[in-house]
């Protein structure tokens, strides 16, 4: 089994492709998933630490190819940019949304 069985999907505006590596007992990532809801964009995530061990290995060697301190919460977009931490300003800026 892959992990990405696991992968979670919340729908909304598709500005870009987006992808988040969260804790599930993480403020700062339940605050990143709150913004981007709010913000009402879909995107998909999955909760670390929920993982079965071995598909946890396997996600940790994606989420490395770009954050190799392993720190949550951390979001791929359209498979090139990372941005690491609870970053509002950031994500307003880069899916083009001010009103936030």
């Amino acid at each position: 089994m892959s992990y990405k069985e696991y992968v979670k999907h919340v729908d909304g505006l598709k500005k870009r492709d987006i992808f988040l590596f969260t804790l599930s007992t993480c403020v700062w990532c339940k605050k990143t998933k709150a913004f981007l809801n709010k913000m009402g964009l879909d995107y998909k995530y999955v909760d670390m630490d929920t993982l079965p061990e071995k598909e946890q290995e396997e996600a940790k060697k994606d989420q490395m190819k770009y954050n190799q301190d392993c720190s949550y919460p951390y979001m791929v977009v359209d498979n090139k940019k990372c941005i690491i931490g609870f970053k509002p300003d950031e994500y307003s800026e880069l899916f083009n949304d001010r009103r936030y």
